[in-house]
């Protein structure tokens, strides 16, 4: 019996039984030599109590009752440790399949119902081929013990009837339908809507998974600190299950524990002044918490696959991995400083098999910037993209960098879009991630040829259109020496126009 808080479950709470079956001397004989080794005396006789609520004769559901007659029959104070032992001998039952319990919130009284629905015990072919069962009977009474009263509840085939069936057993019973014929020609619509009427079908209690994390108001001002200002809007979410559900709501989405929705509903602004959730408020709250608690998650991983990687390479050498060849048809480019050091089949069989951080080695002189490097360590744990696929996709950032000169820069956010984009196409090999910088270039080619003479100016991971050049004249040397006939020519001019320029006035 799940149960958080001992306020829900009193001897003042309502309950009711329902059966569907009655006691043999078989199952009395289960109850007291199998079932009571395993659960106790006094579990056994809840059981029968439950059992004796409905009358004997009867089938279906006893009258309800507070459960305080449970406690008084069963002689156990209405105490907190009394309610203790009724759920755990409870539990007992429910735990060997005798016993299904189901609580129903009623609105009206703002309380709970239980119910407590007997199951009849197994047979002794059931239960011994239920395993579980058959090794708890034997933790408790021995193994000796178990054989010997498997015995005493079987009663053997007499030998020669045994060895006559061996190939020589026949079934010749007659069906139903070679002795009765009903008249299926006429529906009789009464009598159906009658045991319709007083069927004893039912709608079993359902557990739903995720039941045990939901959040109860015991739990959180259990916890909630006394002279917090909100103090009072949480103490009046007792009763409001309207708004505990848009808690637990936020409490589901964001994974959220106990102290963590304290901590956010001690916020400012997370109550408005009718004591109702800022629903708002709270879920950008617990975003924030959401996204913080991500990333130091991602660090903690990258770090600890650090320390694991050092340690593997202090403590033992891995044997050298397998070479995979890479077809021609997958062949990229070698990039400017590599055309000296090897040819574009060591380049790529490099690409195919070398860890990233070489990779990164090669491309860098010195040692390796640490936010570059640190950018595919993420990659690499938090990602989970493959060694290959990496290695590609630095050759595609590097070709970048080369053919776009100082305009192109690489930072963080762009570099985990292209990661995050290889991931939505479900790019996991070598063959894919060329194939995908291929499309990539195509794409960014068509970009450039629709864009014209128009220049673009990059931001990050945007890219800005400038306006078009214009051409500038230019000074031709040409016309630096000037004869005299051209200048005297020149004057002539100068002074027809001021002469035209004085008659005007």
């Amino acid at each position: 019996m799940h149960m958080k808080s001992l306020l829900h479950f009193t001897e003042n709470h309502r309950y009711c039984v329902y059966r569907d079956f009655c006691l043999s001397s078989l199952d009395g004989r289960m109850l007291s030599s199998v079932y009571q080794p395993m659960v106790g005396a006094f579990a056994i006789s809840l059981y029968h109590l439950l059992f004796q609520q409905i009358p004997i004769e009867k089938l279906g559901y006893s009258p309800l009752e507070q459960q305080r007659r449970l406690f008084l029959t069963l002689g156990l104070e209405p105490s907190e440790k009394g309610r203790k032992f009724l759920i755990e001998q409870a539990s007992l039952l429910e735990a060997v399949g005798l016993l299904q319990t189901c609580r129903m919130y009623m609105p009206e009284h703002e309380d709970y119902i239980y119910e407590y629905e007997l199951q009849q015990p197994l047979s002794p072919a059931e239960f011994f081929n239920t395993q579980h069962l058959t090794l708890l009977l034997r933790d408790k009474i021995g193994k000796f013990a178990v054989l010997s009263l498997r015995e005493e509840l079987w009663s053997r085939e007499p030998e020669e009837f045994a060895e006559a069936a061996a190939g020589h057993k026949e079934n010749i019973s007659r069906a139903f339908y070679d002795i009765f014929e009903l008249n299926t020609h006429v529906i009789d619509y009464e009598l159906e809507q009658a045991l319709s009427e007083v069927s004893t079908a039912r709608q079993p209690g359902v557990r739903l998974p995720d039941q045990e994390e939901t959040l109860n108001y015991a739990d959180i001002i259990l916890r909630f600190p006394k002279d917090s200002v909100n103090r009072e809007h949480v103490e009046k979410l007792r009763f409001n299950h309207e708004q505990m559900g848009i808690i637990n709501y936020v409490v589901n989405k964001y994974e959220l524990s106990v102290q963590d929705l304290c901590r956010l509903l001690d916020e400012d602004g997370v109550f408005a002044a009718d004591s109702s959730i800022a629903l708002d408020e709270l879920q950008r709250n617990a975003n924030l918490h959401f996204r913080q608690g991500k990333r130091r998650q991602e660090q903690r991983e990258v770090y600890a696959a650090k320390v694991v990687s050092i340690r593997q390479s202090e403590e033992t050498q891995d044997p050298a991995p397998l070479e995979h060849a890479v077809e021609m048809e997958y062949y990229v480019d070698v990039p400017v400083q590599f055309q000296s050091k090897c040819d574009i089949h060591q380049y790529n069989m490099m690409l195919r098999n070398e860890p990233y951080t070489k990779l990164l080695k090669t491309f860098f002189p010195g040692s390796i910037p640490d936010n570059f490097l640190d950018i595919f360590d993420k990659i690499d744990h938090s990602y989970k993209l493959p060694g290959e696929v990496i290695n590609v996709l630095i050759h595609y950032l590097m070709s970048l960098l080369t053919s776009g000169g100082n305009e192109q820069r690489i930072n963080r956010n762009f570099v985990e879009a292209i990661a995050s984009n290889m991931l939505l196409k479900q790019v996991n090999s070598y063959e894919k991630a060329v194939q995908y910088i291929r499309d990539q270039s195509k794409v960014k080619g068509k970009q450039a040829a629709a864009s014209g003479n128009a220049r673009t100016r990059t931001y990050g991971s945007k890219s800005v259109r400038m306006k078009p050049e214009i051409p500038i004249a230019q000074e031709s040397h040409a016309m630096d020496a000037v004869s005299e006939e051209e200048f005297e020519a020149m004057l002539r001019m100068a002074a027809e126009m001021q002469a035209s320029k004085k008659k005007g006035v």
